[in-house]
């Protein structure tokens, strides 16, 4: 059964390919979805598709990208709303607006 899946990830999360990381390995696991940057310097993540590929990206994102120090990931699980199509980054946070 498909699920969407949002996560609010904390720690040290952006500015540190973080996003990329996150769209490589949601892509990987055939998600739908988006990976952005909030004011607070957390990232969020929506992404849709089975509940077993989507566990899997919340171990990724728990591991996080070279760089990056996770500290906490925030997970709520929904209906799927059917609006991806594909997994992007969206962009607009607080490291794009400098």
């Amino acid at each position: 059964m498909k699920k969407q899946l949002h996560l609010i990830i904390s720690g040290r999360v952006q500015g540190v390919l973080f996003r990329d990381y996150t769209r490589r390995q949601a892509r990987a696991l055939g998600l739908v979805g988006f990976v952005q940057n909030l004011p607070d310097g957390t990232v969020e993540v929506v992404a849709e598709d089975q509940e077993d590929s989507l566990n899997k990206l919340i171990e990724a994102v728990r591991k996080g990208s070279t760089f990056s120090r996770v500290k906490d990931v925030k997970v709520e699980w929904r209906e799927t709303s059917g609006e991806f199509s594909e997994f992007t980054i969206r962009y607009g946070g607080f490291w794009d607006r400098l």
